[in-house]
């Protein structure tokens, strides 16, 4: 079964094997967007923006985080560094 189109917080949770709170979390952090607010006032997110933004964190992906991305360029400056004589 495919996950709905909008999900409520807790759905969004429990679609990734996570708490209520780690949603939030993430919002906050930028990982993945907030919700959109309904006309009736509830508030779902989309799981397309939500598995789109997750794929972006996916090794390999190149589009890693910054944080992710700032070690291997780290990594790799050292490495090559040590490469030159």
């Amino acid at each position: 079964m495919s996950p709905p189109p909008y999900c409520t917080k807790a759905t969004l949770a429990s679609l990734l094997d996570c708490s209520e709170s780690t949603v939030d979390e993430w919002v906050r952090r930028g990982i993945i967007q907030g919700p959109i607010k309904l006309p009736t006032g509830g508030l779902r997110w989309r799981w397309e923006d939500v598995d789109m933004a997750l794929k972006a964190y996916a090794p390999g992906n190149g589009d890693e985080d910054p944080i992710s991305r700032g070690i291997r360029n780290a990594a790799q400056a050292q490495k090559s560094s040590r490469d030159v004589p």
